[in-house]
């Protein structure tokens, strides 16, 4: 079964992590199983330890303790290491990839889940794959967006107010309410995209987001029908859309009920290019990370991840194939 090894982010969810870690590393020690536990210590650590662990040999096992941010970061950190299967036990504010890996909430039962599939041929899930200029790639498992929800990010995670919410569980309404209270003011801009050589022109955009799950946001269904192995990234588009009307579409977001809507456009593409007539924020995995242009590409079935879910042949894919 390989090395088992967990990282943990303190600050997620305002240290409710490290509550979480502790209920899980007594039933370890209870189950007397062998690991190694490691605390990230700032933004960016949790690829880096990721990165380390990911130079040994042989299978290595690494299960993240915390939100979707620090997921990527380790997502990142492996990627380029089949050999490492990831797991997660959410313990953060919005754990979207829990959602719609089928990843129980209770911190027990999502142990139990992945010491159970971790003997068994690991699960290949899609990644995105992030380029751009300014920067070196970057990839995502859930979702990225620009526009207003790259806007939100930004401000949510610099908010006093999801400290607050946190401590109560709440912590996903900070999205609401900032989106809300953004919605007044925003400034849609045109955007121009590619999707696998065709071009489209989408005028006075609110956002794009390009997803490889069902949810984002804290639990909504921004992209219903996303699978996560069938090679495609799902892209949706809101744009020339009134700002009263933008709040109809975004309370339908819950159920996924936005894509009735005229003014959403449903996309869906392995190579894809935002461009915008005016710079647009933008986020992978709820993090604010850069500006449009960008370019988006999906790696199929590269990465070995520990949940429930339909066993594929490890074999089957490679990432430089990707």
């Amino acid at each position: 079964m390989g090395k088992l090894y967990f990282i943990i982010n303190p600050n997620a969810k305002n240290g409710y992590s490290l509550k979480v870690w502790d209920k899980v590393e007594k039933e370890l020690q209870r189950q007397q199983i062998p690991y190694k536990a490691f605390l990230t210590a700032y933004k960016g650590n949790g690829a880096e330890i990721a990165m380390r662990l990911a130079k040994q040999e042989g299978e290595v096992s690494i299960t993240v303790v915390g939100g979707d941010g620090t997921l990527n970061e380790v997502v990142n950190g492996v990627i380029s290491s089949p050999h490492v299967k990831v797991g997660f036990i959410p313990a953060g504010s919005g754990n979207d990839f829990a959602r719609g890996f089928q990843i129980p909430r209770n911190p027990l039962h999502a142990l139990s889940v992945m010491l159970r599939e971790r003997k068994q041929e690991p699960r290949l899930t899609d990644v995105g794959r992030i380029s751009s200029s300014s920067m070196e790639d970057l990839y995502f498992i859930n979702n990225m967006g620009a526009g207003l929800d790259g806007l939100i990010s930004k401000l949510a995670n610099q908010s006093t107010m999801k400290k607050w919410l946190n401590k109560l569980s709440l912590g996903g309404l900070v999205y609401v309410y900032l989106l809300i209270k953004e919605i007044l003011f925003y400034q849609p801009t045109d955007v121009q995209l590619t999707v696998d050589g065709s071009l489209y022109d989408f005028p006075a955009t609110w956002f794009v987001t390009v997803a490889n799950q069902p949810f984002y946001g804290g639990g909504m269904q921004i992209a219903p029908n996303a699978k996560t192995d069938d090679g495609l990234l799902n892209i949706i588009i809101v744009h020339r859309v009134s700002r009263l009307k933008m709040l109809s579409v975004f309370v339908s977001v819950f159920w996924g009920g936005h894509v009735a809507f005229k003014e959403v456009k449903i996309l869906a593409g392995r190579e894809i290019q935002i461009y915008s007539s005016n710079p647009m924020m933008a986020h992978a995995d709820g993090d604010y990370f850069a500006e449009t242009p960008l370019q988006i590409q999906a790696c199929q079935q590269v990465l070995p991840i520990i949940t429930r879910g339909i066993k594929k042949d490890r074999g089957q894919k490679e990432l430089k194939n990707a």
